[in-house]
């Protein structure tokens, strides 16, 4: 039942956000420029620390930041656990992009009472010669405040090929 109300919850705020906010986060350059809004920052600092721990293998840092009962969809899949992630994809994930370069694109989102969510673009590089590889990857996490601070309840990561 929680994640039918945070759903519908997250559904509202996204609706009831206004074209000027949504303006305000859109056209900004790198993730660590766009945290102008103040109530942003935690939220955007704890996507970055996920992203960090995940890149560098930290299951601990991941385990912490990601809620009990995530929702992830990844590439038409879909995981419904913190452990069924970190039992499975997280470790690929991981894998894949310690050895890869990501670099930030666009970054903004909004917060609304005890949720958030943050959308990023970024562009991975991966491989060497010819294997190297480029990615145009996006990515939307959904936060949600408790009692230990901003937790990741959602996310959705999709990625192309660069042509």
């Amino acid at each position: 039942m929680k994640t039918v109300s945070l759903a519908a919850a997250l559904a509202l705020a996204l609706i009831a956000l206004p074209a000027s906010a949504e303006q305000k986060h859109a056209h900004h350059a790198p993730a660590a420029a766009t945290a102008t809004d103040a109530a942003l920052k935690e939220p955007i600092a704890v996507v970055e620390r996920f992203s960090a721990a995940l890149k560098a293998g930290d299951f601990d840092t991941v385990r912490t930041l990601l809620d009990e009962k995530v929702v992830i969809l990844e590439s038409g899949g879909a995981e419904r656990s913190r452990e069924e992630y970190l039992g499975h994809h997280a470790i690929s994930d991981a894998a894949f992009l310690g050895g890869a370069t990501v670099s930030d694109v666009k970054r903004g989102g909004a917060v609304r009472g005890d949720l958030a969510w943050v959308a990023s673009e970024s562009r991975i590089q991966s491989g060497q010669g010819g294997e190297a590889k480029t990615l145009l990857s996006t990515e939307t996490m959904v936060l949600e405040r408790g009692a230990d601070g901003w937790r990741i309840v959602h996310i959705h990561w999709s990625s192309r090929p660069k042509r």
